[in-house]
């Protein structure tokens, strides 16, 4: 989850690299294969070029350098690079020694790889183990005792030990306490609304009130799909709020309540349609539509806000299995976009419709997502921004693409 203001972008080595040569096998990453050796230099060299520009010219916080770097002269070429430019430096070590796990973590990383596309999974296995044995040959792991000056992290066999080296900053411990909480354990994350409201009904945004008749349907129907879905240890989690409780109720099994769930504040413009916000606060409203992801309601909360809010949330669906979070439209947002990797433009625009599940699957490279509409119709909550945002508009203009209510 993006710190307020932070921007970060990942520079991946391997799509430079794929970029300047194609994948054929494990021969290219030979420790005498001076061809390639060079073209590898040449690639590392162009992504700290483009580390540089993003950091210095386009108002970057953080850069996600992601390769191999297992020999200290790499290592080497990164510090000097960052102290030239005046950049801080933290490593992240990923150790494993148990076969097995590395048999299964080539299984679930590099089969969905892009240098292994339509490959035969036996012979990714055998290639990428071959791969593995060309690294071996010159790695140099972080040394306690000659990196001792250096901020790192090693992270042995999959999380089963940690080493932390000179914590510099808060983004740094934020890492670390991230890196520390994720894991790779095969799960899956569903993500719904709350059945359809008495105020989702009526177009009114925000309040705390109960499930429609249509709702209490959608409510039953979600409990007859996770049933039949056969999770193992599921865990359920609502808001404080009337209408998650109510979905979660017809489950018939134990549920957490979460206040930092709770549907974003509205403030003064709680239970209001979006008619009535035009006609009290129009201004508020164009201001909205202009940024809406930083906009803060008087009295209420922004989407900016709101994704602090959820960090804690986030943290802890990383350390969990098997989750299914009844929340809200604003609050599955955010929460799509960070499995998503959205950008603030983006989240507060996603679709996420009512009576509708949304099965997240994290995977190497990505999420793969499900969407699961359970066949009770619903009344549609989504507002697409309108083409004028100006404060002098017509109202007519402001409210062009309301969604129908009663």
């Amino acid at each position: 989850m993006e710190e307020k203001t932070l921007r970060r972008t990942v520079f991946n080595l391997g799509q430079y690299r794929r970029e300047a040569v194609s994948y054929k096998n494990y021969e290219f990453f030979l420790p005498d294969n001076m061809e390639a050796l060079l073209i590898r230099k040449q690639c590392a060299l162009a992504a700290l070029k483009d580390v540089h520009n993003y950091l210095s010219h386009e108002e970057g916080h953080v850069a996600v350098f992601d390769a191999t770097n297992t020999t200290r002269e790499r290592r080497t070429l990164i510090l000097q690079f960052a102290k030239e430019h005046g950049y801080k430096v933290f490593f992240i070590e990923s150790i494993c020694n148990d076969p097995g796990v590395i048999a299964e973590n080539i299984k679930q990383v590099k089969l969905g790889s892009p240098d292994y596309i339509d490959c035969d999974r036996e012979k990714v296995l055998e290639d990428f183990l071959k791969r593995i044995e060309c690294y071996e040959v010159n790695y140099q792991p972080l040394d306690e005792e000659l990196d001792s000056h250096l901020s790192y992290i090693k992270i042995f066999d999959v999380g089963t030990r940690y080493m932390v080296n000179r914590v510099q900053d808060h983004i740094q411990s934020r890492t670390v306490y991230y890196l520390m909480n994720i894991h790779v354990t095969p799960r899956s994350i569903y993500l719904c609304r709350h059945g359809e409201s008495e105020l989702n009904l009526r177009g009114r945004i925000g309040g705390d009130s109960g499930l429609s008749a249509r709702g209490k349907q959608y409510a039953y129907a979600l409990a007859n799909f996770i049933q039949s879905q056969g999770i193992s240890s599921l865990k359920v989690w609502t808001s404080h709020m009337k209408r998650t409780i109510q979905t979660a109720e017809a489950l018939g099994v134990p549920y957490e309540q979460w206040k930092a769930l709770n549907e974003i504040d509205a403030g003064v413009c709680e239970e209001m349609t979006y008619e009535e916000i035009q006609e009290h606060y129009p201004e508020e409203f164009a201001l909205r539509d202009q940024d809406k992801y930083r906009y803060r309601y008087p009295k209420g909360e922004s989407y900016e806000d709101l994704v602090q809010r959820l960090e804690p949330v986030i943290m802890e669906l990383e350390r969990q299995e098997n989750v299914l979070v009844i929340c809200h439209q604003a609050v599955m947002r955010c929460l799509l976009a960070y499995f998503l990797d959205k950008s603030s433009d983006e989240l507060p625009y996603l679709k996420c419709p009512l009576h509708t599940v949304l099965k997240l699957t994290p995977v190497a490279y990505g999420c793969k997502v499900e969407s699961i509409y359970l066949n009770v119709e619903a009344v549609n909550t989504h507002r697409e921004k309108p083409e004028n945002v100006d404060v002098t508009r017509e109202p007519q203009e402001a409210l062009d693409t309301v969604p129908a209510h009663y």
